[in-house]
C-alpha cells in the first residue's frame, strides 16, 4: 500500500467513527419533546441533559488532547466508541432524569475522544497545505451523522418507540469499535525527550485565537441543532415536525456544501482567516435579528435563510483548528486542538443553558418567550468578536517580531501585516 493510499484509508476509517459520534452527539436534538415526556422534565431539565453532555465533552478536551499526543489516535477512537455505545444503552433504558443524565454524560465523554483523534490523523498523514481542506472535509462528512439524527431518527421514534431507537444507536457504537480495530493501523506516537506541553500550547496566542474563533462561530448552530432548534420551529414558529426536520437537515446539507469552499479559501488565503471568522459572526447575528424582530411568525423563506446562514457556523469554526495547527509544533497539536475544541463547546453549553433558564423563568414556550431566550446569544457573539480581534493583534505582533511563523499557502508570500 502506498503512503497516500494508507493516509486516505486511515483518514476514511477515522471519519467513519466520527460520523457515528456525531449521530450520538445530536441524537437528543429531535428527541427533546419525547425526552421531556419520558423523563418527566421541563425546559430546564432538557437543557441540563444537553448541557451536561457538552460540559463533559468540553471538560475532556484538554486531557484527551494530551492523551492523543501520548497514546495515538487508534486507542482513543476505540475507547471513545465503546463509551458512547454504553451511553446510548443507558439512555435507551432510562426512565428518569438521573439515568438520562448518566447516558448523555457517557456520550459526551466518548464523543470528546473522537474528533481530536481524527484531526491528529490529518495532521500526521497529509501535507500542511492540504490540512484546511481535509479538516473541512472531515467536518463535512461528519455531518452525515447529523443528517441521520434528524428525519430518520424522528421516523424511528414514531415507528418503533424510545427504547428500540436508542438501542439501535448503541449497536452503531459497537460497529464503530469493530471498524477502527480492524482497519486503522495508527501506531502509538514515538516518545520524545520532552513531553507535550499544555502550558506552552495555552501560552501561544494563536491557540487562543483558534479557541475564540471556535467559540464565537460554533455556539449558535450547535445550540440550534443539539436541542433548541426543533422546539423553536415546532412550538414557537408553528411548523409541523416534518418541516422542522427538513429545515434541520437543510442546515446540515448546506454546511456540507460550504465546508470545502471555506477550507479552500482558508488554505489559499491564510492571512485573511480572521476576516472570514468575523463575517460568519456578523452574518449569524444579522440573520437571527431578522427572525427575532419579524412581527409574528417568520415566513418559511426567512427560516430557510436563517438555517442557511447557521450552516456556515460549523465550517467557520473549523478555522480555529487551522490556527492550532499553524502556530503549534506537532508534539503538542493534540493539546492545542483540545483547547480550541473545548472553548467552542463551553460557549455552546453556555448558550444552551441560558436559553433553557430563560424559557423556564418566563414560564412558557411561546414565540415571544423564544425570542427573549435566543437573544442571550448576542453577548456571546460580541465577546467572541472582541477576543478574535484581540488575539489576532497579538499574533500579528509576534509575526512582525519573528516569534511565530504561520505556514503560507503554496505560491503565496507571507504578509504579517495582513495576518
Amino acid at each position: 500500500m502506498t503512503p497516500r493510499s494508507k493516509a486516505v484509508l486511515f483518514w476514511a476509517t477515522g471519519v467513519s467513527a466520527y460520523i457515528i459520534a456525531v449521530f450520538h452527539r445530536q441524537s437528543l436534538g429531535v428527541a427533546g419533546i419525547e425526552a421531556a415526556a419520558r423523563l418527566d422534565v421541563g425546559a430546564a431539565g432538557l437543557a441540563v441533559l444537553a448541557m451536561l453532555q457538552l460540559l463533559v465533552y468540553a471538560a475532556m478536551q484538554v486531557p484527551v488532547g494530551v492523551l492523543v499526543d501520548r497514546l495515538g489516535s487508534k486507542r482513543m477512537l476505540v475507547i471513545g466508541a465503546a463509551v458512547m455505545a454504553c451511553g446510548e444503552l443507558v439512555f435507551a433504558l432510562a426512565g428518569g432524569l438521573l439515568p438520562g443524565i448518566a447516558g448523555r454524560a457517557l456520550i459526551g465523554c466518548g464523543d470528546a475522544m473522537t474528533f481530536i483523534s481524527v484531526i491528529r490523523l490529518v495532521n500526521l498523514y497529509f501535507p500542511a497545505h492540504r490540512n484546511p481542506v481535509m479538516v473541512q472535509l472531515t467536518g463535512l462528512l461528519g455531518q452525515l451523522g447529523a443528517i441521520a439524527s434528524t428525519v430518520p431518527l424522528i421516523h424511528s421514534l414514531h415507528a418503533y418507540g424510545w427504547t428500540p431507537t436508542f438501542l439501535g444507536a448503541a449497536v452503531l457504537g459497537v460497529v464503530s469499535v469493530f471498524l477502527v480495530l480492524t482497519v486503522l493501523g495508527d501506531s502509538r506516537p514515538e516518545r520524545t525527550g520532552e513531553p507535550p506541553s499544555l502550558r506552552a500550547a495555552w501560552a501561544e496566542p494563536g491557540t487562543r485565537l483558534g479557541m475564540w474563533t471556535h467559540a464565537a462561530t460554533q455556539c449558535s448552530a450547535a445550540a440550534f441543532l443539539l436541542l433548541w432548534g426543533y422546539p423553536f420551529l415546532v412550538q414557537g414558529q408553528g411548523l409541523d415536525p416534518s418541516t422542522a426536520g427538513l429545515l434541520l437537515t437543510t442546515l446540515t446539507v448546506c454546511g456540507m456544501v460550504c465546508g470545502p469552499l471555506l477550507g479552500y479559501l482558508a488554505g489559499r488565503f491564510p492571512f485573511h482567516r480572521s476576516r472570514m471568522v468575523l463575517i460568519v459572526i456578523g452574518s449569524t447575528a444579522g440573520a437571527w435579528t431578522a427572525v427575532l424582530l419579524w412581527p409574528g411568525r417568520a415566513p418559511l423563506w426567512l427560516l430557510f435563510l436563517l438555517v442557511a446562514v447557521l450552516a456556515v457556523n460549523g465550517p467557520g469554526s473549523m478555522i480555529g483548528f487551522d490556527y492550532a495547527r499553524t502556530f503549534n509544533p506537532a508534539a503538542r497539536i493534540g493539546a492545542a486542538t483540545g483547547i480550541v475544541n473545548g472553548g467552542g463547546f463551553v460557549a455552546s453549553v453556555s448558550v444552551i443553558a441560558l436559553i433553557g433558564v430563560t424559557l423556564d423563568l418566563l414560564g412558557e414556550t411561546t414565540l415571544d418567550t423564544f425570542r427573549w431566550a435566543f437573544a442571550v446569544q448576542y453577548p456571546i457573539w460580541a465577546l467572541g468578536a472582541v477576543q478574535v480581534l484581540r488575539y489576532r493583534g497579538k499574533t500579528r505582533r509576534l509575526l512582525l517580531a519573528g516569534q511565530a511563523a504561520p505556514e503560507p499557502a503554496p505560491g503565496h508570500q507571507v504578509a504579517p501585516e495582513t495576518a
